[in-house]
């Protein structure tokens, strides 16, 4: 084991956040039950705000980043786990209140961690990370609302050449559900629709102000926008439909009206995938393992060193990241 090794530290210089690789030990992790060497990790639109300074991610520092881990149990205080166990971490405050996935070594709570699923490699959870992870949330809570079915009834996924946008897409589609795609960029609807997307709705459609009551077309969408396109495709849900909302990639605010909801019984399904709980993640990992085509995945994966963490942090977060980035750690 390594007496030092790198990590990607955010900190706080002249009042703003800054992130920067520095060497830790072992001695500097958090005293926690579970060491882990971290195999890979990803990076998120959240992880990128974090890197780029764009948002004020983490709530203390300094602050190991990254939002997830894929890697194996070293040591362990905890009977859940033992040396030699292959887990996968999502969420949990990662980069935010708990030092995260971009070191070498990390120490971690028994509780957050699962055990990989036996049908993907530590690469490839990590291909799908949180941003897969949180797509599996979103399409399980449609399919528990009951509208969406195989049938000529479209389900939308928006910002969907994404990395929640693109998983959301492989599931939807290898579940049997025509599936449109929304994006601003026209070059990757060959990806897209390599993925299973039938159909594509220009970003820009969504992204202008709208009625509160448009024509109704989407029996289900998975949103990761929200601002004016969530108001958008909230008018646009069929009566009885219900959109999965999961992201904020173009603002907080939501500039709707309660039409959708009161006259047309349609349904904001918030999907949070930081605090799920353990059953939730669970059943979403179980439905990536069953339905998500791993050519697609393949398809949809870079792999980067963790020195190039700065550039494809600025890159996501200005969208132009296609798909999913896997960040090798050893």
């Amino acid at each position: 084991m390594s007496d030092s090794f790198r990590a990607m530290v955010i900190d706080t210089v002249n009042g703003k956040p800054e992130a920067g690789f520095r060497q830790l030990t072992l001695a500097d992790l958090p005293d926690h039950d579970v060491l882990v060497e971290v195999a890979f990790s990803t990076v998120n639109y959240k992880d990128g705000l974090a890197l780029s300074g764009k948002g004020r991610i983490a709530r203390r520092t300094p602050m190991v980043g990254g939002i997830d881990l894929a890697g194996i149990v070293v040591e362990s205080r905890s009977d859940k786990w033992v040396a030699g166990d292959k887990v996968v971490l999502n969420g949990w405050g990662l980069s935010e209140t708990e030092w995260g996935g971009y070191s070498r070594y990390q120490r971690v709570k028994a509780e957050w961690l699962i055990a990989l699923p036996q049908e993907f490699s530590l690469e490839q959870a990590m291909a799908i990370g949180t941003a897969g992870y949180t797509a599996a949330l979103c399409v399980n809570a449609l399919e528990d609302w009951g509208t969406i079915s195989v049938d000529d009834r479209e389900v939308l996924v928006t910002g969907a050449a994404g990395g929640v946008g693109s998983v959301a897409v492989s599931l939807l589609a290898s579940k049997g559900y025509k599936v449109i795609a929304s994006t601003g960029r026209p070059e990757t609807h060959d990806y897209l629709a390599a993925l299973g997307a039938s159909g594509f709705v220009e970003r820009v459609a969504l992204s202008e102000k709208g009625g509160p009551l448009q024509k109704e077309r989407w029996a289900g969408a998975i949103d990761s926008v929200g601002s004016t396109t969530l108001a958008n495709v909230l008018s646009q849900t069929v009566y009885g439909g219900a959109v999965a909302a999961c992201g904020l990639a173009g603002g907080a605010d939501l500039p709707a009206t309660v039409l959708p909801h009161i006259l047309r019984n349609v349904a904001l399904l918030g999907i949070d995938s930081v605090m799920a709980p353990v059953a939730k993640r669970q059943r979403a990992w179980q439905i990536l393992g069953q339905h998500l085509n791993p050519v697609h995945l393949q398809a949809l994966t870079r792999i980067e060193p963790m020195s190039a963490l700065p550039k494809i942090a600025e890159d996501i977060v200005a969208g132009r990241i296609r798909g999913r980035i896997v960040v090798e750690i050893t």
